[in-house]
């Protein structure tokens, strides 16, 4: 079985506590699926990028890798930036497998944790 890594694809930001929130995502994803590698990447201001994220994990070995973004819904980033990050890996890497994920925020169980904590608001 070929070595599995997961990219937790997001857009980052000029503050850098801003990634405090994926860091603590990738930490327990690692928690619940120790035997699998899980790391940050972002589209822009901040490292790594989802280019260096992907070849470092290569270098290691990885032959496989699952890209998730962030994101709360499908917008230009997904639509018109992700594909074409993607193509370009896929091209200098046609040994490696990438697959992508939808984002994150339209996955039901999502959206029912986000519509429990906003209920949770107002009480």
């Amino acid at each position: 079985m070929a070595e599995t890594a997961l990219i937790l694809f997001a857009h980052g930001a000029r503050f850098p506590e801003w990634a405090m929130t994926l860091n603590r995502v990738c930490q327990a994803v690692r928690g619940r699926v120790p035997d699998i590698r899980v790391e940050p990447a972002f589209l822009e201001f901040m490292s790594p990028s989802l280019q260096d994220c992907a070849e470092s994990l290569i270098a290691e070995g990885f032959e496989r890798i699952v890209v998730v973004p962030m994101f709360l819904a499908q917008g230009g980033h997904l639509k018109e930036d992700l594909p074409k990050l993607l193509d370009v890996l896929r091209r200098d890497h046609p040994q490696v497998t990438f697959s992508l994920t939808g984002p994150i925020g339209e996955a039901e169980s999502v959206v029912q944790a986000m519509a429990a904590h906003v209920e949770s608001c107002i009480g």
